[in-house]
């Protein structure tokens, strides 16, 4: 066990004890951590952070992707293959895998937006949260309009049926986001599918437009 992760196990624990705790908490402890190794390798951070997760514990999980994106400025392309490890290996639920992918992953992308193409093959993964990654990731990009080079439409088309509803809400969120950039091309997506779109997915994509627009793409 690393000296970082001991020191986070005694410090969360005695506030456990005290108060209960807090994801500010954690983060404020994360921040403190990180000041002893950001002058260290992505390599050595890295390797830290998966001890973090080695602990399989929400606080642990929640310290490493932070850490991880902290690193962002030492990212390559061949992040994306530790990455996915990470979100095959460790994260089971969907909070995990937000804080994951809209944070560092979603930094990858917007770094690198060549790694869309592997995105896709996440749509075709068991495990639902892989899922729900392919469409979360896109999120950071399309906030700071780095999409120029893929078509966010790729994925939702992709997982248009999904059966999992973490999964529907999981790209409902990314097309609402897309409307924020692209309206038009996001309301006539949602008119064209508006029939065989999931109403989960349907609703969260639609939930920042006008209201006149959802009356309309709402009736039938």
């Amino acid at each position: 066990m690393n000296a970082y992760l001991e020191q986070a196990k005694k410090v969360l624990s005695d506030k456990s004890k005290l108060s209960g705790l807090k994801t500010s908490e954690i983060r404020s402890l994360s921040a403190s951590l990180f000041r002893n190794v950001k002058s260290e390798s992505v390599d050595t951070v890295f390797a830290l952070c998966k001890d973090f997760l080695d602990d399989h514990s929400w606080e642990m999980g929640v310290i490493a992707f932070d850490w991880a994106y902290r690193m962002r400025k030492q990212y390559t392309k061949e992040t994306f293959d530790i990455f996915e490890s990470w979100l095959l290996d460790y994260v089971r639920g969907w909070g995990d895998c937000d804080d994951f992918c809209t944070h560092a992953v979603g930094e990858l992308l917007c770094q690198f937006p060549e790694l869309f193409e592997k995105l896709i093959k996440w749509t075709g993964y068991n495990e639902f949260w892989m899922r729900r990654a392919a469409a979360v990731t896109l999120i950071p990009a399309l906030f700071k309009d780095r999409y120029s080079s893929f078509d966010p439409f790729i994925i939702s088309d992709a997982l248009m049926s999904d059966e999992h509803d973490l999964v529907r809400k999981g790209y409902g969120w990314m097309l609402k986001v897309y409307s924020y950039k692209e309206f038009d091309k996001v309301y006539e997506y949602l008119k064209k599918n508006k029939e065989i779109m999931p109403r989960v997915a349907f609703r969260y994509a639609l939930e920042k437009m006008p209201a006149d627009i959802k009356k309309e793409l709402m009736t039938k």
